[in-house]
């Protein structure tokens, strides 16, 4: 169990910063739906991992979720 959650720590970091790496020739729009997804995705592998769900469609459907909510969010601005 340990080494699991060493890996999937690992795989978390790596991502964010080839993400934040990415994102520096994105608008203002495209980097709150970016982040949005990025946030949704890690908070629905969360709550997945915590109820019992399989982590990646956690992932899935917060990262959906996210992209929308950043997606909103910018348009209201």
């Amino acid at each position: 169990m340990f080494l699991w959650s060493r890996s999937v720590a690992a795989a978390a970091v790596a991502a964010l910063l080839l993400g934040t790496a990415g994102c520096s020739g994105l608008d203002t729009h495209e980097q709150r739906v970016l982040s949005g997804g990025a946030i949704g995705a890690g908070a629905g592998a969360a709550i997945g991992a915590a109820t019992g769900v399989s982590i990646l469609s956690g992932a899935a459907v917060g990262a959906a979720a996210g992209a929308v909510g950043g997606y909103v969010y910018d348009k209201h601005q």
